[in-house]
This record gives structure tokens, sequence and C-alpha cells, in this order.
């Protein structure tokens, strides 16, 4: 579905989580709407952000953890790893693998810690991307206020030729022989990208639907428009305008968009790697650790600048959400200590392993009665048979079973 905007993602997994938070986002704004008389998009965006980066704290005060016991092994760990470089026989790689094993033993944790969370996390993060990417695929309330127009331009003669052509050209991009254009959802694709010059032309060619497209035009406004910036926009595509239409205002606010997301997201890299302190300064985590800390903020200014604004605002505010979160998390960590941390890992590993014994111990013992109820089953089938041809060689002259036994043997001669 690359380059699809209305109709929501179809990839398994983000697919499922897309829907979901298409339908908190979906919520969001009708009580926005509905209790607070709020249409706001960017408002919803945040608040849609808040909401996740809520719900996934466990999975941050667990990785935050997992950090903070890994700083403490990890020498132990490049110990191991120093001792069998360079041996690739199988014995030394077998005994490698059994002291990684004992050391995450050790420890209470397993090479998957950190990454289980961040798996969970993984396909949420990836969604919140489309869902912010195609609002009015996600919420029903966007969507309708195309309905009208929609309407009105598929009523008029030749209007699929008059959209491709405009579909086409910047900045939709929407190349007639990709898209179907008699698609509704592909029209809404399309009219989702347009900006102020698009509209214009789309009153040039529909002249007699001015009054339609204006009004849709001011709903979008009222819903798109955050602190002055539309959101459906990129911030170049807004730089332009302003610079254009001689508004400073406009470019200021469109330039702080990518800056503040890069900013953000330089704290939010700084203060989640301050848990590794005892990690020697010129170690190789932590010299990864630095290149990080500079490439995410500069691709994350790079990619704000060219996407939609409202994914800007996400970025932001997902960042400053982040960093707040972290920043409390480490400081309720910090006054543990971390071998407290270590043996609570390891009780709850061995819980686990416990449990799985149990589990492990009850399949079998089903699997077993399933085996001895089939051969029970299947010396009970043997039984009757017997009987029946027990019974079948008496029969009594003239009986069915007489008759029965008659053909067979002279099936069985004739074989």
């Amino acid at each position: 579905m690359t380059g699809i905007l209305m109709t929501q993602v179809g990839t398994p997994i983000i697919g499922q989580a897309a829907w979901l938070l298409g339908k908190i986002m979906d919520g969001i704004y009708q009580v926005m709407n509905n209790v607070f008389g709020v249409q706001n998009i960017g408002v919803c965006i945040i608040l849609l952000t808040i909401v996740i980066y809520t719900l996934m704290i466990p999975l941050t005060v667990k990785s935050q953890k997992f950090t903070r016991i890994s700083s403490i092994m990890n020498p132990e760990l490049q110990k191991i790893q120093k001792k069998y470089q360079g041996k690739k026989d199988q014995v030394s790689v077998q005994k490698m693998q059994e002291e990684t094993n004992l050391l995450y033993e050790k420890y209470g944790t397993s090479p998957m810690g950190g990454c289980s969370s961040m798996f969970i996390q993984l396909p949420f993060l990836w969604a919140m991307w489309y869902v912010i990417r195609a609002i009015p695929a996600y919420v029903g309330q966007v969507k309708e206020v195309y309905t009208p127009l929609l309407n009105g331009i598929m009523a008029t003669d030749g209007w699929q030729k008059i959209m491709e052509a405009i579909g086409k050209e910047q900045p939709i991009l929407m190349d007639p022989s990709k898209y179907d254009y008699s698609n509704t959802n592909i029209l809404i694709d399309a009219l989702y990208k347009f900006q102020s010059s698009t509209w214009d032309t789309l009153i040039d060619k529909f002249p007699h639907l001015e009054n339609t497209i204006e009004s849709t035009m001011e709903q979008l406004n009222h819903m798109n428009y955050f602190l002055g910036l539309d959101i459906a926009e990129a911030p170049m595509a807004l730089i332009r305008s302003g610079l254009a239409a001689g508004a400073i205002g406009i470019v200021i606010a469109a330039v702080l968009i990518p800056v503040l997301s890069g900013l953000t997201q330089y704290l939010s890299v700084k203060v989640s790697t301050q848990t590794n302190n005892s990690i020697e300064a010129n170690s190789q985590m932590n010299a990864t650790m630095r290149s990080m800390n500079i490439m995410f903020p500069l691709i994350s200014v790079f990619m704000c600048f060219t996407l939609p604004t409202g994914l800007g605002i996400y970025w932001v505010v997902s960042a400053v959400v982040r960093t707040v979160q972290t920043f409390f998390i480490n400081h309720y960590l910090n006054k543990i200590p971390v071998e407290v941390l270590i043996e609570k890992n390891k009780a709850k590993a061995e819980k686990k392993r416990k449990n799985k014994k149990e589990v492990d111990a009850r399949n079998l013992n089903q699997m077993a009665q399933k085996k001895t109820k089939t051969i029970e089953d299947e010396l009970m089938r043997e039984e009757k048979l017997e009987a029946a041809k027990r019974q079948n060689a008496n029969a009594k002259e003239g009986s069915l079973a007489a008759k029965a036994n008659m053909v067979k043997r002279f099936n069985e001669s004739n074989k």
C-alpha cells in the first residue's frame, strides 16, 4: 500500500496496531469535539502521543532496568568474548555459549531482555506514524468533511480525467497508472495532500463547486491548523508559501518544528544513556551511544522538513514525553541498588522456569493420557472385530451373516 494515505495500512501486526490506535484517536477527537468543542487534529495528536507513551511505561521501566544491569554485566561478558576470540571450533563455540548463558542466569536476565520491550513497542510506534499520516482513514468525522465535495466532483462530466491530471502533478504525485481515481478512498488520498495552490486549481476546474470547495477548505483549516501551521503540509512547503506571501511568522513556525524535533530527540537520547555511568568512557558501547546521540536528531530534522507537520509535532511531543518519563524512571531506579534489581530479576527468572517446567509436565502428562486412550481404543476396536468374526463364522444357514460369508469366500477364491 505504498503511497496510499486514506486506505488503512494492511501490514500484519502494524495494521492491527494502527487500527487500535486509530480507534483511540477517533475516540479522543469525539471527546474533544463533543465535550470541549475542540475540533483540532494537532491537539488530538498530542493527546494520543501522551496516552500511548503512558501505556508503555511498564515496558520503558523494564528497558531501563535491563540497561542498568547490562552496565554491570557487560565487562564480564566482554571477558568471555575476549577469552574465546578467534576460536571457531565447535567445542570453543559451545563453551562460550554455555558461559554466556550462565552469566545471563547469574544476573537474572537473557540476551533478549532489552530487545523484548522494544519489539513490543515498535509496531505501535510505526502504527502511530501511519495513523498521523492518514488521519481521514482513522477519524470518521474528518473523512465526512470530504463527502459533499466528493459527491459534487463525481457528479460532474469528465471528473476523473480532471482529477487524474491534478493528481499526477506536484504536490500530489499520485500517477493515474498506479492509482484508481474511481475509488473514493483514492480521491480522499489526493484531496488530503492538497495545498493552497492545488485548491485554487480545483476551483478553476470545477467552478460550479466553488462554494462547496471553500466550505470544505474552511472546515479542514479549522481542523488541521495548529499554531498557525497546516499539519497536513510539510514544513518545507509552508516555508516556500510563507516566503512567497511574505508571512514571516509562518516561516519561523515552520522552521521551529524540525529544529525542536532535533533538539528534543537529542535530549531524549542524552537522558536515556545517562544510566550507563559505569561503562568506560572509551568503550565501544559508549562510542556507539555518542554516535546515536548525534545521528538520530539529525535524521529527525531532515525528515521533519519533508514530511507532514503533524508527524513533526508527534516527534517533538513523543521526545518530550520520553525524556520526562526516563528522567523520573531513572530517579526512581537510582534509589534501588543494582544488587536488589538483580535479585528480583533472578527470582522472576526462577519463577518462569518453574512455571515452564509445570506446563511441560502437564503437557507431557496430557500427551501420555491421550496416547494411552488411543491404544485402549485401538485394542477395544480389535476385540470387537474379532468378536464379530467369531459370530459370523457360526452364523446359521440362510441368515444374512451366512450369505455375507459366502460372498466373502467367493471373492477370495476368485482373487
